[in-house]
């Protein structure tokens, strides 16, 4: 199973997160916010540095699915020009801002914009809605199956103290927190 994380929030906390899930022995997702990398530009390496994946959550997070085409593709083509000039790459995930999955425009986009995966997920875990590290936890795992695509949020303090219990869980139940490209290939 997958657990994928939109890249945007207090660099701390998307530190210790990176950090708990590598004394797991997990591997995440992160799907990058082109501002969040402006402002934090050392996070697209340390995510690689890690054995993460780390692709294209849209330059600014608005709703893409509502905009017009070429706002639509300049939202996702400013945050892969920033990705490719911090990691030479634009990853190979891109999950659209906003929405749970992406319209057909935004995937047609994503897929011209060089992006062959248009990355949803199946359990939502509504981490920024800050409803405590228990909730969190009790949501994901309530959740999660073999395969399962799981969204969090780098930049919410209840995340960060919900991953232990969610790592240890998982390894109880078998299950092992994978790359998307790892999961998907």
């Amino acid at each position: 199973m997958a657990l994928t994380f939109h890249g945007q929030g207090d660099p701390a906390l998307a530190r210790a997160l990176l950090t708990t899930a590598e004394q797991h022995g997990a591997r995440l997702t992160v799907l990058a916010v082109g501002t969040w990398l402006d402002e934090y530009p050392d996070l697209a390496r340390r995510v690689l540095d890690g054995g993460h994946d780390l692709g294209n959550h849209t330059q600014r997070h608005i709703g893409i699915n509502t905009l017009a085409e070429a706002d639509a593709r300049r939202e996702i083509t400013d945050c892969a020009e920033r990705l490719a000039r911090l990691t030479g790459s634009i990853g190979t995930w891109f999950r659209p801002s906003r929405a749970p999955a992406a319209s057909p425009l935004v995937t047609r986009l994503a897929r011209a914009a060089g992006y062959p995966h248009v990355l949803s997920y199946d359990v939502d875990s509504l981490d920024y809605t800050r409803p405590g590290a228990a909730a969190v936890t009790r949501r994901v795992l309530a959740g999660v199956r073999n395969g399962s695509v799981v969204s969090l949020h780098f930049g919410y303090p209840d995340t960060v103290a919900a991953l232990p219990d969610v790592l240890t869980e998982l390894g109880r139940r078998g299950l092992r927190a994978v790359t998307t490209t790892e999961l998907l290939s």
